[in-house]
């Protein structure tokens, strides 16, 4: 196969970067984890902070086989695969793998793109930038709505509607923006306890 029917099966993807560290964000937050991110992103948001990632033909294109062999030079079995937008890339191959040998797989996704992957948990984080694809709202464990705008909690209860009841439903203040709204999001939580708050914990500890 040529490279970009490689790419295209899923047995090579583009690769940004990889690294063990521990998860920050969401329903995993303190846990160890080694991050898988894809580069190429068509979301396009504004306060993005990997702006670098969203031209996948920056970054190399690697074997599955050498993505998961790295992966497991690392003590911890949870892996976290995000971007860019990882959903652009058919991720059944690259799971089916990394489950074979041994890890606990979930993903971080805006859903712009049909769902593939197995996948143990799925952190859906809606943009406004670009309509999510309809196939993600059956299989998101975790709603995450990065609050930017004061819009953003009308956007986030829009969502909330379409997923699944069990789906854990989560608000996390934009970091530029976490002086001015985290008082807001306290207050809207402790008024709809379905809501839970996630907060960017590694960039107060200074964790890449």
């Amino acid at each position: 196969m040529t490279l970009e029917q490689q790419v295209a099966s899923g047995t090579s993807l583009p690769l940004m970067e990889a690294f063990y560290t521990i998860q920050g964000e969401g329903k995993f937050t303190g846990h160890p984890a080694y991050f898988i991110r894809l580069g190429g992103c068509d979301v396009g948001c504004v306060w993005c902070d990997v702006k670098e990632s969203w031209e996948a033909g920056k970054w190399p294109v690697l074997p599955i086989e050498n993505i998961v062999e790295e992966a497991c030079s690392y003590p911890g079995r949870l892996v976290v695969i995000t971007g860019g937008e990882p959903l652009m890339y058919d991720l059944d191959p690259l799971t089916k793998l990394l489950k074979e040998k041994g890890f606990t797989t979930n993903i971080e996704t805006s859903g712009a793109h049909p769902f593939s992957g197995d996948f143990d948990w799925v952190c859906f984080s809606p943009k406004k930038f670009k309509k999510p694809h309809s196939s993600i709202y059956e299989v998101a464990d975790e709603l995450k709505v990065v609050v930017f705008h004061q819009s953003d909690f009308a956007f986030a209860e829009e969502h909330a509607k379409l997923v699944r009841s069990e789906c854990e439903l989560r608000l996390q203040p934009e970091w530029s923006k976490a002086e001015k709204f985290t008082p807001e999001i306290v207050e809207y939580v402790k008024k709809r306890p379905f809501w839970k708050i996630s907060l960017q914990t590694h960039k107060f500890m200074a964790i890449p």
